[in-house]
């Protein structure tokens, strides 16, 4: 084998594994552009997860408030109604309140 043909194989070997490389690089590229696109759905996922949430709570804690306000007014009421019922039975010295 003389110099001209051991060129002629590392030429042919390097071109071969520069193809090589740069296919192992485009599939390594594709594979993490695949791989970044599942991560950021998966976020995109959490993220719309995490507002339902937010908002459910969101609705769940104006229900509870609305739902103690009244519970609130009732107490009020009924507290009123007592005090005018004392009222009324302080007045009619006849009837007496016993507290046992």
């Amino acid at each position: 084998m003389d110099k001209s043909e051991l060129l002629q194989i590392e030429t042919l070997f390097s071109s071969t594994f520069t193809r090589f490389k740069a296919e192992l690089e485009e599939g390594f590229r594709r594979q993490i552009g695949v791989f970044a696109e599942d991560v950021q759905h998966r976020f995109d996922i959490l993220a719309e997860g995490q507002q339902m949430l937010t908002e459910k709570l969101e609705e769940t804690r104006l229900e509870l408030n609305a739902e103690i306000a009244k519970v609130d007014q009732r107490v009020t009421s009924v507290a009123a109604d007592l005090a005018e019922h004392r009222r009324d039975t302080e007045a009619h010295p006849r009837y007496q309140v016993r507290e046992e």
